[in-house]
């Protein structure tokens, strides 16, 4: 059985997908993604936008390389240079909200 990692993962969000990404997150089709879907929606609650401008999150995973479901249903279509380093659990970040920043970009759409 595989054991549950949690990532800290840091990329750069894809602004012109904020009204689709910010659609999804809210109308329940990410939380209906089984298994992962769930963790994902709370991942991007917890996200952050960093000073550089980078979206940064801690998230937990139960696939054999990191974030390996949810970047192919989800992440990598919203967001490139995605990293991901292992952490003891789940972490807060400097930062604004993510979720926040998400939902000015969709608004200016």
């Amino acid at each position: 059985m595989i054991q549950a990692m949690i990532y800290h993962v840091t990329a750069s969000f894809r602004e012109d997908a904020a009204t689709e990404f910010l659609a999804m997150l809210t109308d329940g089709t990410i939380s209906k993604q089984r298994p992962d879907g769930p963790e994902l929606v709370a991942s991007m609650e917890r996200a952050v936008v960093n000073d550089k401008g980078d979206v940064e999150w801690s998230e937990m995973c139960f696939c054999p390389s990191p974030l390996l479901h949810e970047r192919t249903t989800v992440l990598d279509r919203y967001f490139d240079n995605l990293t991901t380093e292992p952490i003891e659990d789940h972490q807060k970040y400097a930062g604004h909200s993510f979720m926040n920043h998400l939902r000015g970009l969709a608004d200016s759409r």
